[in-house]
């Protein structure tokens, strides 16, 4: 049941313009997100994303109970830091269509790094046979 206090989520899709969806019709199937740190140093890992320093990367999959499915991915960059640039980039897939290539499709147009990747898709519920 839709309620107004349900909170509404706009997602940019590639090559269309993006949707706006209630996140309690939408849940999320799988995720994954990390950043662009390449130490084991937690102190100083936290003080790099505290000073932006750090790329960030998000990947998300959200179904809705009529099958369709929305993959999303984020790269919010530290552009000074690591010469990068902001992207967002989506699908809005039917019912039935294949989630873990859309994963692996929007996450290198993000250009999100292959571990983000495979942990998303490693997230997917598992299939069953």
């Amino acid at each position: 049941m839709t309620t107004t206090t349900d909170k509404k989520r706009t997602i940019t899709l590639t090559g269309r313009r993006p949707v706006t969806i209630r996140e309690s019709e939408w849940p999320v199937l799988a995720s994954a997100s990390g950043d662009s740190f390449g130490s084991a140093d937690y102190s100083r890992h936290q003080q790099a994303l505290g000073q932006g320093e750090l790329d960030t990367y998000r990947l998300t999959v959200r179904q809705h109970a009529d099958g369709r499915t929305l993959v999303y991915g984020v790269l919010d960059a530290a552009t000074a830091w690591t010469h990068s640039e902001d992207h967002r980039g989506g699908e809005l897939l039917d019912g039935g269509a294949n989630v873990a290539e859309a994963i692996q499709r929007i996450g290198e147009e993000c250009g999100l790094p292959d571990s983000i990747i495979r942990e998303c898709v490693a997230d997917l519920p598992a299939e069953e046979i």
